[in-house]
């Protein structure tokens, strides 16, 4: 409640100042492109990248991180109910999707599971960049899926003299979503300082129908959580949700406090953030998931050094996380994550034509899990790279080329209930990467581009060690400690149109593994206790390297119909193969296809989306979901819509409403794990209000 009240007094404090501004478009200040050290624009990138910033992200921002970019070709949503989301990039997530904020790793234990949210509301993001393709090598080369970078204002980076900020409320959707949150900036010339604050409260997610899909309430699947008869099946209860989905409550709070001094040639600056939230879990009821993480952040860069080296840039953070699973009486596994993150580049001068960096990545982790459902050790990451990224203008073309060298150290402490995880272990590994690639011009409008990579990935802890039960995907999870570090070969290309406010951009990609390292089902039973220590056997899944392939298309595009109407198409295909031993890799989305109407004029302005995705019948045949077989997924089609007016005030302010699935239509995304027994939510409004100044 008082953090409620401190919003609002933010909100206040900020849009007073506001009377007898002027009236003219509400625009957020954006960042530069990060997704390139040389600070070029999107439409000189080499790589695909998405940027999604100002009034756009403004209106587009959901619960999580992946709903809000779930517009993106390309991405898609793993969804664990409404809370809980984490990006997936062209068929891939867990360790091979990057999630940053201001460019330093995001610590978190949402690569770990499904059930574990990203520790980054959307609410205080200024821009986001989803970034496809070699480019990522300059921030992990394990990320050969891409990379999402959240940016916000924290430690600000130009001078400031006065005060400055946004600020929104909104109230509705599926989930009966309140939300509120306040930015401002104060500054005195060279030294400025961040506040934020946000809040986010929903109710149980209003559904179209039944929580369990057809296709699962005739299937028996594996889930002796559930309770179940003999030999351990079990049937999801008709009652798990209808109209309504059970235990998918959440609330959030969160802030940060930041301050920088600028500097004729850069800047330093330091800041303090807190994220909390509470939510349910959706598969377990009863079951609440409470988050907590303190993050500092420092940043620097100074420039023009005078040397070979024209600029300087730092960037670390320490973050603090611990995660509770309990239920109303007591806690029953907790989850910690411990570790410092940071980055050091130096850009050169021009050299033979040669534009470019070096820099150095460091990170240390210590994950430990506590309790009865703990399925991993306790254990320590530590990993350096070096990398070198170049870049050679030709007249109007361009050739990029960079490469990165890792090392990678993964110890288990051992132990576990009854020596579960064994003696203590460590594991190395040297990861290499490296990727060309070219912007060619055919004239003004027309552009080509392509990328060659070559991909590597030390394996992560929990796939090294896991052994136990993971509730959340209703298996006996097995790590195997002498996984190979993964391998894949990369080509990605694009044709791109661009004339004024019109634009078109087809691009498709190749991916070949010679080891992708998955969860595969295993005919050995798993062992587990339920929490009065009886025996309960479990379907068993080992992370195993398989071969594997990739390939698949995106579109996007906008054209101008009148000076006031614009017409958006988008698109996306992925196909991943298991060449190991046949079908599919599990959790692919579908076909999807979109088209939209954008119309502005003066005050008011509107949008008409349609998103049609097909049947989803290419599943996985070597995959424990919910200790049974990958369900196919069946087509839908989504109508949104939205309308704004920007109030005819002295206030800069912008009044919006919403509606998302219109024709209340049952909306599964395959890429959800819980696809069967949690839809996205039915037919909804929204209201909201926004302003800066």
């Amino acid at each position: 409640m008082k953090l409620k009240k401190i919003t609002f007094a933010l909100l206040f404090i900020f849009t007073y100042p506001a009377i007898g501004a002027d009236k003219g478009t509400l625009t957020i200040p954006t960042t530069a492109v990060t997704g390139n050290p040389l600070g070029v624009g999107s439409d000189q990138m080499v790589v695909p990248i998405s940027i999604l910033n100002g009034r756009e992200l403004s209106l587009k921002r959901e619960n999580t991180l992946a709903e809000t970019l779930n517009s993106i070709p390309g991405v898609s949503n793993s969804s664990f109910g409404p809370s809980v989301g984490r990006p997936m990039i062209r068929g891939m997530d867990s360790d091979r999707i990057k999630i940053l904020q201001n460019g330093v790793n995001n610590l978190d234990a949402s690569n770990l599971s499904f059930d574990h949210g990203v520790s980054i509301d959307p609410l205080i993001i200024e821009q986001i960049d989803v970034i496809r393709g070699p480019a990522t090598l300059l921030y992990g080369g394990g990320a050969v899926g891409g990379v999402v970078n959240a940016i916000d204002h924290r430690i600000p980076k130009e001078k400031l003299q006065g005060i400055t900020g946004r600020g929104e409320v909104r109230y509705g959707g599926a989930n009966l979503e309140q939300s509120n949150a306040a930015v401002v900036d104060v500054g005195t010339g060279n030294f400025v300082m961040h506040f934020d604050a946000y809040n986010r409260d929903s109710k149980n997610l209003r559904i179209p129908g039944n929580a369990i899909s057809n296709g699962l309430e005739s299937t028996n699947v594996w889930d002796p959580a559930l309770g179940g008869g003999e030999g351990g099946y079990a049937t999801y209860p008709t009652n798990h949700g209808r109209k309504k989905l059970l235990n998918s409550q959440s609330e959030t709070r969160g802030g940060a406090v930041g301050a920088s001094m600028i500097f004729d040639r850069g800047y330093a600056g330091v800041s303090y953030a807190k994220h909390q939230t509470k939510y349910g879990s959706v598969k377990e009821p009863g079951i609440l998931l409470d988050m907590d993480t303190d993050r500092i952040d420092f940043a620097s860069e100074i420039r023009d050094l005078g040397s070979f080296f024209e600029r300087a840039k730092f960037k670390a953070a320490y973050t603090d996380y611990r995660h509770h699973e309990m239920d109303a009486v007591e806690i029953h596994t907790t989850f910690k994550n411990r570790g410092i993150d940071g980055t050091f580049e130096l850009a050169h001068v021009p050299l033979l034509g040669l534009k470019g960096v070096i820099g150095t990545q460091f990170d240390s982790g210590k994950f430990d899990a506590i309790g009865h459902e703990a399925f991993i050790p306790n254990s320590k990451t530590n990993s350096q790279s070096v990398y070198v990224y170049e870049e050679l203008p030709l007249n109007q073309h361009k050739m990029t080329f960079g490469v990165r060298h890792g090392k990678h150290e993964v110890e288990s402490k051992g132990g576990g209930e009854e020596g579960q995880f064994g003696d203590p272990l460590r594991k190395k590994f040297n990861t290499n990467n490296a990727a060309i690639g070219g912007l060619y011009k055919l004239n003004e409008q027309w552009s080509l581009t392509g990328n060659l990579s070559h991909n590597e990935r030390a394996p992560s802890y929990f796939e090294l060690f896991a052994n136990g039960v993971h509730t959340a995907t209703g298996v006996f999870e097995e790590g195997q400690s002498n996984l190979k570090k993964e391998k894949s070969n990369g080509i990605d290309g694009q044709i791109r149109w661009k004339s004024g406010q019109d634009s078109l951009t087809v691009g498709a990609y190749f991916n070949k593994f010679s080891n992708f390292v998955g969860l595969l089902s295993t005919i050995s039973p798993g062992i587990g206790h339920d929490e009065d220590e009886n025996e309960i056997t479990y379907k068993k899944s080992t992370f195993s390297g398989i071969k594997a392939e990739f390939k698949g298309v995106e579109l996007e595009g906008k054209t101008m119909l009148t000076d006031y109407l614009q017409f958006n198409v988008r698109g996306d295909y992925v196909d991943a193969k298991d060449k190991t031993n046949g079908g599919y890799v599990p959790r692919i989305s579908p076909l999807k296809l979109g088209a939209g109407l954008k119309y502005e004029f003066d005050r008011f302005g509107a949008r008409l989306d349609v998103l049609h995705a097909f049947k989803q019948d290419r599943v996985a045949s070597n995959y424990n979901y919910q200790g049974g077989k990958e369900l196919m997924t069946d087509a839908y089609t989504n109508v949104s819509m939205m309308a704004t007016y920007k109030l005819p005030t002295q206030l800069n302010l912008e009044a919006f409403t919403r509606a998302n699935n219109l024709l209340d239509e049952e909306i599964r995304e395959h890429t959800s794990f819980l696809k069967d027994i949690a839809p996205m939510g039915g037919r909804s409004i929204m209201f909201g209000l926004r302003g800066e100044f």
